[in-house]
């Protein structure tokens, strides 16, 4: 199918530690939502490795297209014709400062970004997830500490793609809303939320503070989440969705592997800031 120009999908998946058969995976759902006609496709966070030791073996360069991550999505935007919002993968390079080499990480840790690509395969944009997962929840994991893993990302990023004005943001990002004001702030149409949400958290959380995050910013919300079980202490809640910005779920998927597909309706997003003037009316 031909890319209709306001369709976007989300892939839910459910990684494991095996990089190679992620990443198979992630090819052959890219490539259903590009059926379906997606011109922009969200992964999940964490969609090449989930849970399989130090992230920084896994790490790569920003821009290095020979590695087998970033060489593999920029292959996929380019074959697909699409933009493709690449979940998160580890970068050991932190974003480059104009006029400056990238600086390299030096103490284990990497930074967990969301890198867009467009058609041509070139990257286009790069958020680096601001809020780390360092908490205790209910569940036979327990304790999360990203922070031992990830240096967490300080810049808030939009970007036009071929669809809409997209923010970027992260997972644990959605609990913190000053994030979303300040992407309202660059007036955009659609955000994207990469997630591997636990199943306690998610059924609690997952699609109230997705729907305010659309609802309050009057835009567009894509979560495209991991949705299983993982390994003998890993479950992720799924229900990777689209929501529109009444806030209302376009298009849901429970658990498993699988795409959601939804169609923006950009004239009626202005209309809708037009006739409830949100932004004009802020007062802090």
């Amino acid at each position: 199918m031909v890319a209709t120009r306001n369709r976007v999908a989300a892939v839910q998946m459910v990684s494991t530690a095996d990089i190679h058969g992620n990443i198979e995976a992630a090819g052959r759902l890219i490539g259903e939502a590009a059926a379906a006609g997606a011109a922009l496709v969200v992964l999940p966070e964490n969609f090449a490795v989930l849970d399989g030791g130090p992230q920084a073996q896994f790490a790569e360069h920003e821009g290095d297209m020979g590695a087998l991550l970033q060489g593999f999505l920029s292959a996929q935007a380019r074959r697909h014709g699409i933009d493709l919002v690449a979940g998160t993968i580890p970068l050991l390079t932190r974003p480059a400062r104009p006029g400056h080499a990238p600086e390299l990480l030096t103490d284990g840790r990497v930074r967990p970004a969301s890198l867009v690509f467009d058609s041509s395969g070139a990257i286009i944009a790069r958020y680096d997830k601001m809020h780390l997962f360092d908490v205790e929840v209910s569940d036979r994991q327990a304790r999360y500490a990203e922070s031992d893993s990830f240096e967490a990302g300080n810049e808030v990023v939009a970007v036009d793609t071929t669809v809409a004005r997209l923010g970027l943001s992260i997972c644990y990002d959605m609990r913190f809303p000053e994030l979303y004001r300040r992407l309202f702030n660059e007036r955009v149409e659609l955000i994207s939320v990469p997630a591997a949400f636990t199943r306690v958290t998610g059924e609690a959380h997952w699609e109230v503070l997705l729907r305010a995050r659309a609802i309050e910013n009057q835009c567009y919300v894509i979560g495209a989440g991991q949705g299983g079980v993982h390994n003998e202490r890993r479950e992720t809640y799924g229900h990777s969705m689209i929501i529109d910005p009444w806030g209302r779920v376009l298009d849901v998927l429970d658990s498993g592997e699988g795409v959601v597909v939804a169609d923006l309706d950009l004239p009626a997003l202005h209309e809708l800031r037009r006739k409830m003037p949100v932004f004009s009316h802020r007062r802090l």
